[in-house]
């Protein structure tokens, strides 16, 4: 009972349920293009990734100074709570314009997004 916990606590926050909703329907995820989605604090999207990673729905791999993140589909537990929630989200509006925001930012290049988001020391140009 203590992991459904976890989960249903995880995803019982909006945003959470937005980065959710995100890697549903996107592979993989830098922190970068979900804290652009988001539009809120580096910090804050971090400790909402960090809880929905403890709580088993996602997986995470650095590579260089990214941090990647995809749903964990073989946390049997999960699975069907994430066809639940495709399934009865599938058509919210908030999540339809959320996909089509990440479109225009799967567009652009991470070091570009970062570089907006955090000026150009963090990653200059080459």
């Amino acid at each position: 009972m203590r992991n459904m916990l976890l989960i249903l606590k995880a995803l019982s926050d909006r945003n959470r349920l937005r980065m959710a909703a995100a890697l549903m329907a996107f592979e993989e995820l830098c922190a970068c293009q979900i804290i652009e989605l988001l539009q809120i604090k580096g910090a804050t999207v971090s400790r909402h990734l960090s809880q929905l990673v403890q709580a088993g729905i996602l997986e995470n791999r650095k590579e260089g100074r990214w941090i990647y993140y995809r749903m964990n589909r073989s946390n049997e537990i999960i699975l069907p709570v994430l066809h639940w929630i495709e399934k009865e989200l599938k058509h919210d509006e908030d999540l339809v314009n959320d996909r089509r925001t990440l479109e225009s930012i799967m567009a652009c290049d991470p070091e570009e997004i970062c570089r907006r988001q955090r000026g150009e020391a963090c990653c200059p140009r080459k």
